[in-house]
């Protein structure tokens, strides 16, 4: 099964994660963006927390923006996405922390 990672090519850490990694697939997803299936998906795992609250494109939003659905806001704003999200194995991960690496037998 093959191991994606989706995220932005400009992110360091997505950087560091396909580095670790060099035998998964990159999706940039400014470049070819989630489907609504996914973003569901990536949703029902992940819940609130796959919106990136820390990002300047959060940051940039007006409140009424920010009360939007993250399905919404992910469709309207993908680089809100919290990176990177990666499926390997029948599983979905978030983030590059030392627990998904570990998951991913790389701690």
């Amino acid at each position: 099964m093959t191991t994606i990672i989706y995220g932005l090519k400009t992110c360091d850490t997505c950087r560091k994660a396909i580095k670790a990694l060099p035998d998964a697939q990159f999706r940039d997803i400014r470049a070819e963006p989630l489907t609504p299936e996914e973003r569901r998906e990536f949703i029902a795992v992940f819940g609130d927390a796959l919106i990136n609250r820390a990002s300047t494109t959060w940051r940039g939003l007006d409140e009424q923006a920010r009360l939007a659905s993250p399905d919404s806001l992910l469709t309207q704003y993908p680089a809100l996405m919290k990176r990177p999200v990666i499926r390997a194995k029948g599983t979905l991960y978030l983030g590059w922390k030392a627990d998904v690496q570990g998951a991913l037998g790389l701690g």
